[in-house]
This record gives structure tokens, C-alpha cells and sequence, in this order.
């Protein structure tokens, strides 16, 4: 039951969208006819291609940059030893309770005094490091068994390859699991692209979608098919990572 509820509105929205342009969900749930017709409107009457590039471009970017950010952070704090560690870490917790939008206006001056509004650099930097990211990874590498670095140490190895060719590799479901959610996070964001952009050219695809809400507010199927579009690229992403994000999520809470 609890999974029905859950499904519903997505199967009212892909039912909507293939819906006739007269469609009203407040009279009938069900449409009486399908069209394919919504999908090629949507497409046609909003810049899909430009938006897709660019919230690729920022997502991947994104992800990418959290990955290498939170790699480094989470495995000096895991593994290494230095003043401050404890102190460092409960910092790193402390940001995830903070809003990014209490951190507007001091980011809004340091992308302007950088000259970086208008900019990728405008909605890449102000999330390019994550305190969930570099918690979560360190989560992970504290079920890693110090045995085996201790043994490349034996080796000779030193702290940058034992980083990137024990640790790197054992941690790729929790990795797996981050690009995921720094992925989809950076494509349904709104608010930076808002805030830090006005050029049509960086349009993203949720300003497209918020484009489409103002123009098309009684045309529930096309509203619907462009919102299907601009679903499909972290749908298919969610379904060729699910196994990695599984594996990720349920050994970040296990220990030695």
C-alpha cells in the first residue's frame, strides 16, 4: 500500500503527459485518448538541448569535484592522526545543519568580487565541496581494516598510493553512492541557477521547467511532458547505479 502511495504521482504524471491537450485532471484521472503529440511540444518550445548541456555540465562538474574533495578530507580524517582531527570533523558535521541559504549573500559578494557571476563557475563553486560527502566517505573507510594498509605499507607504499590504489578502489560503492546524490541534487537545483545567473544562454532544466509552469499553466499534459524530459537523464542514471548506491548506503553504517 505504503508503495502505492509513493507511485502515484509519477504514474499521474506519465499518464497526464500522453493525455490530449484538453485534458482535466480535475474532471477525469484517466484520459480517454493517448498522444505522443506533448512530448514533441515540449521539446520544440523550449530550448531542451541547451538546458540538457548545461545541467550536465554543472552536475558531472559537480559530482566530479565533490568526489576528490571528500576522498582526500575523509580519508585524512579517518586514517591520519593530527591535532585538531576531532575538532575538524565536528566542523565538517556542523555544516550539515546549516541551510545554503543562510549562505547566499556571503557566496552571492565572493562570485562577485571573483568576477564568477554569469558564470559555470557560479553555480559549480559554491557546492564544489560537500560536509555530507566527505562524512559519508569517511563513514565507509572506517569499515576498511587497517590490516591491509599496514601490509602496503610493508611494501613500500606510501600514503598516495595506498589512497589511491586500496583505498580508492574499496570505497567505489560509497564513491558510486555520492556521484549519485551530487548528481541528481545539482540537476533538480533551482535556487542557484536563480541566484547566480540571469543568461539565457546558462538556463538550466529546472529554469526551463520553471519557464514552462508560467507559460503553460493550464496545459496540464505538455507541463507534464516536459516535466517527463527533464526526469528521464537522473531516472536512467538511478536505475544503472541503484546496485552501487544500495551496497554504498547499507555498509556506510557497518564498523570493524
Amino acid at each position: 500500500m505504503g508503495t502505492v502511495v509513493l507511485l502515484f504521482p509519477l504514474f499521474f504524471v506519465v499518464i497526464t503527459a500522453f493525455a490530449p491537450a484538453d485534458f482535466k485532471p480535475s474532471v477525469n484521472w484517466i484520459p480517454s485518448s493517448f498522444t505522443f503529440n506533448n512530448y514533441v511540444r515540449a521539446w520544440t518550445q523550449a530550448p531542451f538541448i541547451l538546458a540538457f548541456v548545461n545541467s550536465t555540465i554543472v552536475a558531472l562538474v559537480v559530482s566530479f569535484t565533490q568526489i576528490l574533495t571528500s576522498l582526500l578530507a575523509a580519508y585524512a580524517l579517518a586514517r591520519l592522526n593530527f591535532p585538531g582531527k576531532n575538532t575538524v570533523l565536528f566542523m565538517v558535521i556542523a555544516t550539515l545543519v546549516i541551510p545554503f541559504q543562510l549562505l547566499v549573500l556571503p557566496i552571492f559578494l565572493i562570485l562577485r568580487f571573483g568576477h564568477l557571476i554569469n558564470t559555470y563557475g557560479a553555480l559549480i563553486l559554491p557546492t564544489a565541496a560537500s560536509g555530507f560527502g566527505i562524512f559519508w566517505l569517511r563513514q565507509y573507510m572506517e569499515t576498511i581494516p587497517n590490516s591491509l594498509e599496514e601490509a602496503a605499507m610493508l611494501d613500500g607504499a606510501d600514503r598516495w598510493q595506498i589512497l589511491w590504489h586500496i583505498i580508492f578502489p574499496l570505497t567505489r560503492p560509497a564513491i558510486v553512492t555520492l556521484f549519485l546524490f551530487a548528481f541528481i541534487g545539482e540537476w533538480n537545483d533551482l535556487f542557484k541557477p536563480l541566484l547566480f545567473t540571469t543568461k539565457p544562454s546558462l538556463q538550466t532544466v529546472q529554469q526551463v521547467l520553471a519557464g514552462f509552469q508560467e507559460l503553460f499553466t493550464a496545459d496540464w499534459s505538455l507541463l507534464m511532458a516536459a516535466v517527463v524530459i527533464g526526469t528521464i537523464p537522473v531516472l536512467v542514471l538511478f536505475l544503472v547505479g541503484q546496485r552501487q548506491l544500495l551496497r554504498g548506503i547499507a555498509a556506510t553504517g557497518l564498523k570493524n
